[in-house]
């Protein structure tokens, strides 16, 4: 009987919010734990695709993710096909509110949206929420590149909770594992299994993979 994986598009206008990375190091913790991942990328800058590419000779690449790159009328084929493989799907979309990323969000089990504690960061979202909720997708917003505490942090938490949005309880520090990682081919759980970079997302991993099995 074929699977019928959950989709997670990972969504937002805003550059430097950490898409591609997050869908990278989600997608490595997430098959450690024993899910079947595939990563689709159909932002065309192809971050996601080059990263791939690095981990096919990754000597600390241990865990296999299937990874795609499409656009346009192929992407609902595509989607389709690693739908019916694997356990979740995670979609690198373009940094604009295009046909694809429209495509990928109607398709989605659940669009998750990064963004640093910061004004801006909420302004930029807001044409991804506005699409998922004519699309009926449920949302959740993730802080990158947080600080432990801070007022401007709390000022955000407290907005968020005003909007009726959902803010995932784990977020991820401002680390330079991460990027270190990412430039590598792996993911920090790879690169520091012990590290609290790889305790993050494995916690995030976690919490995204109860999000769309609710």
């Amino acid at each position: 009987m074929a699977k019928t994986g959950k989709v997670v598009a990972i969504a937002q206008q805003k550059g430097g919010s950490g898409k591609t990375m997050l869908a990278a190091q989600l997608a490595v913790a997430l098959a450690e734990s024993g899910t079947s991942v595939a990563v689709l990328d159909i932002d065309p800058q192809g971050s996601l695709t080059i990263w791939a590419k690095l981990r096919d000779s990754a000597p600390k690449a241990a865990t296999s993710i299937t990874c795609s790159a499409t656009s346009g009328w192929r992407l609902t084929s595509e989607l389709d096909k690693l739908r019916a493989a694997h356990d979740i799907v995670l979609i690198d979309t373009p940094p604009v509110i295009d046909s694809d990323a429209r495509r990928a969000i109607r398709a989605a089990d659940l669009v998750l949206i990064p963004l640093n504690p910061s004004p801006p960061d909420l302004w930029a979202a807001e044409g991804t929420l506005k699409l998922a909720a004519q699309e009926k997708r449920p949302v959740a917003l993730v802080f990158n590149r947080a600080p432990a505490a801070s007022r401007l942090r709390k000022r955000m938490e407290a907005e968020i909770t005003a909007r009726g949005l959902f803010l995932l309880e784990t977020a991820l520090a401002n680390r330079a594992g991460y990027a270190n990682a990412f430039a590598d081919g792996v993911g920090v759980t790879e690169a520091g299994p012990t590290t609290q970079a790889a305790e993050e997302i494995r916690a995030l991993a976690n919490a995204v993979k109860s999000r769309v099995e609710e």
